[in-house]
């Protein structure tokens, strides 16, 4: 694999790349890599014949000074890793903060609602920062796929929409959610969690497929009652929201709706950690 620090230089490569007709792949990343990064790479090996693989923690997307501060940092671990995952022809390309936003980035994005629920509510300006080094990141690069994970459901729902936006000639991959053997969701920040925290944080898995055994056999509004009973009856962690939407719009739903995608999404705080996880709940009678 080849490391790239300067926009220029990436450029210039990928301009080669193209000429060739070489299909390329992007996988954005903030770095503190775990399985669940490596399982975007290695699809995008399979579907793509250059990869491309950024690190880059992005200021804009934090509403949280001190979240932006604590957030892991591993480069070297990060590149050793890659390297024994990465092909000879793949990139990566780790920016800093100057070569990415060399004057502050003013570009604003209307989303509509999709940036205003959920994590929208509880982290303002979050899904625009998310949206100006997406964009940013895809114009560099021109990719003709970039994988996402379906973990974050909502930035998937408006990152697609933001291709829709602006016209951006490349396909969005959404890819499975990697779980931890006891079901908790892959993150970078569960390297943040204390052992105790670590325990109860399985606790929102177990919610979710609670949620998922009980999806239509039971009222939407007493589903989510009770899951959010579940979780906060633990002196550790506290439900920030738990909505059933639409996966198509990600608008909540107030009954069971056939024939839809239809998502639990939930947001928990682990002591100072947050964890994001969904789960679609699929009836048989649906399929």
């Amino acid at each position: 694999m080849k490391v790239f620090y300067k926009k220029k230089s990436l450029k210039n490569r990928l301009e080669a790349i193209r000429k060739k007709h070489l299909k390329i792949g992007l996988v954005l990343t903030m770095g503190a890599l775990h399985s669940g990064h490596y399982s975007l790479i290695e699809r995008a090996i399979i579907e793509s014949e250059v990869v491309v693989v950024t690190i880059f923690v992005n200021p804009t997307q934090f509403n949280d000074r001190e979240d932006f501060k604590k957030y892991p940092h591993d480069i070297e671990k990060d590149l050793m890793e890659l390297r024994s995952l990465l092909r000879k022809e793949d990139m990566v390309f780790i920016p800093d903060n100057k070569e990415m936003y060399p004057e502050p980035d003013l570009l604003v994005f209307d989303f509509g609602h999709l940036d205003k629920i959920m994590e929208g509510s509880h982290r303002p300006g979050h899904f625009n920062g998310v949206a100006q080094i997406v964009s940013k990141f895809l114009n560099i690069i021109k990719p003709d796929l970039a994988y996402f994970g379906e973990k974050d459901l909502q930035q998937l729902v408006i990152i697609r929409k933001l291709v829709e936006m602006t016209n951006m000639r490349v396909q969005i991959v959404g890819c499975p959610i990697i779980r931890e053997p006891d079901g908790l969701a892959m993150s970078s920040r569960n390297q943040l969690l204390s052992v105790e925290e670590r325990k109860e944080a399985v606790k929102v898995y177990q919610a979710l497929s609670q949620a998922f055994n009980l999806a239509d056999k039971i009222p939407v509004e007493t589903l989510k009652k009770n899951t959010i009973g579940f979780i906060n009856n633990s002196s550790i962690l506290t439900v920030e929201y738990f909505e059933i939407v639409n996966g198509e719009n990600l608008l909540p739903i107030k009954k069971w709706i056939k024939n839809k995608h239809v998502f639990a999404c939930i947001a928990v705080k682990a002591g100072n950690v947050r964890l994001i996880d969904n789960i679609r709940l699929i009836n048989k009678q649906y399929t």
